[in-house]
């Protein structure tokens, strides 16, 4: 396995495991996530990277009978340590999921909600100007400016994963979560949500979990191959396409599995 060494590293998971229930899914799990790049977890269905995706703000609590060994420090900080900020976390890690979730609310209210109930503006005007910020940052605004108050759910699949989008960017997280989030979306949207994701990579650390290998090459500066639950080799995006060190990550790039 290789690893990036640059200093400039975000999240530096550590001898992770993970396992659900007595299921092992992750296995010694050791990966550092760099700064404001785009970091795509690739491999086949069930190999565990949208599982690892998911140990970054902690989601997997959710589920009975999960458990995480090892460590998993975001600015050098253990989030998993007794007393952490889940919470606090969360506003920090923002994610987006593979299949768009608007709530059934206006567009507005929709990339207001996280804002409203973080308390993080002071007034109407304030609170417009951040709905409006976080609109453009997700490069929907010029679509929607005009039907701020209609249904989000009347918004095209492509136009609701954006406002998904711009929903995680509202509350100003430092690094943004993607779980295949074009899998379910025609190409022209996926074209856009990969654009968007260029766009966004020198703001925000961005761990984009895609099956896709194009897309992967596509949008990405350093790409995480896992097999089985293990993280078989990690290195930029161009030296693991071009000349992968592990014949598996190589069998997988040539198409012979997966």
């Amino acid at each position: 396995m290789n690893s990036n060494n640059s200093t400039d590293r975000k999240i530096n998971a550590s001898g992770l495991d993970f396992f659900y229930g007595d299921k092992q899914a992750l296995f010694a799990i050791d990966l550092q996530i760099p700064d404001r790049r785009v970091t795509a977890l690739m491999g086949p269905s069930g190999c565990g990277k949208s599982t690892f995706l998911r140990c970054l703000n902690r989601m997997n609590d959710t589920i009975v009978g999960a458990r995480v060994k090892g460590t998993v420090t975001i600015d050098g900080r253990d989030i998993y340590a007794s007393g952490a900020d889940v919470i606090a976390l969360r506003r920090k890690v923002g994610m987006v999921f593979q299949k768009s979730n608007p709530f059934p609310k206006s567009i507005y209210e929709n990339v207001a909600y996280g804002l409203r109930i973080n308390r993080m503006t002071k007034s109407k005007a304030d609170l417009d100007m951040r709905v409006e910020s976080a609109i453009r940052n997700a490069a929907l605004w010029e679509e929607v400016k005009d039907r701020l108050h209609s249904s989000a759910l009347g918004l095209s699949g492509g136009q609701q994963q954006r406002l998904c989008i711009a929903r995680a960017l509202a509350i100003n997280p430092e690094v943004v979560l993607m779980d295949e989030p074009a899998s379910a979306l025609d190409p022209l949207a996926t074209r856009r949500i990969e654009d968007l994701v260029l766009e966004l990579r020198d703001r925000y650390t961005i761990v984009i979990v895609t099956h896709n290998m194009q897309q992967a090459a596509r949008v990405s500066d350093y790409s995480a191959f896992f097999l089985l639950g293990q993280l078989v080799e990690f290195n930029d995006t161009k030296s693991i396409f071009s000349t992968p060190k592990d014949d598996r990550t190589r069998d997988f790039i040539m198409g012979r599995f997966g």
